[in-house]
């Protein structure tokens, strides 16, 4: 009985945690005021690698940058 009231509400949204995490952190950077904004708005943009294993071994790094959606 307790279990059904503590689901939270992105998860009864249909959200996973990261894309209410990533909407709320948009919604928060978007309030702050000049100069702030910019830096935050800046350190938006994320940026990492990928590496498939064949045989037991990395294979060559790929590069990738994900930004959010605007």
């Amino acid at each position: 009985m307790a279990s059904n009231a503590a689901v939270p509400f992105w998860r009864a949204a249909g959200m996973t945690y990261i894309t209410y995490s990533n909407i709320c952190a948009n919604l928060v950077r978007n309030c702050l005021k000049e100069p702030y904004k910019t830096e935050a708005l800046s350190r938006e943009k994320v940026h990492f690698s990928i590496s498939k294993w064949t045989d037991g071994k990395p294979e060559k790094p790929t590069l990738r940058s994900d930004s959010p959606e605007e």
